[in-house]
């Protein structure tokens, strides 16, 4: 008599996470080309700022530009990205360019 295989319930299966599938293996489900332009973007949003010519003055603070293209790129990952762990990669990608950029002359002057 030929030997009954054990069967697999699903309640028995390993949970399969949204970045692994449950062999272990990476779950790809965006291209390196995506993941490149989707960078790109990133990086020229995070340097756009619009630059004052005449700085406001706010008590002790001065304000001699605004982040437009931050806040713009803030609001893009939000309704683009379903995952949590991606927009967390954008979120320290737009925020370290702004950073960058506010200490070079990039912008547009108003």
């Amino acid at each position: 008599m030929a030997k009954q295989k054990s069967r697999t319930y699903a309640r028995n299966r390993s949970k399969a996470s949204s970045i692994t599938n449950r062999k272990g293996r990476e779950r790809l489900y965006e291209n390196d080309s995506t993941f490149f332009v989707k960078l790109v973007v990133c990086v020229v949003l995070a340097a756009l700022w619009l630059r004052l010519k005449q700085p406001i003055e706010l008590g002790v603070v001065v304000i001699q530009a605004l982040p437009a293209g931050l806040i713009v790129g803030l609001l893009l990952v939000v309704s683009v990205e379903k995952y949590q762990f991606n927009r967390k990669i954008w979120y320290v990608t737009l925020i370290l360019m702004a950073i960058v950029t506010s200490f070079t002359p990039v912008g547009i002057m108003i």
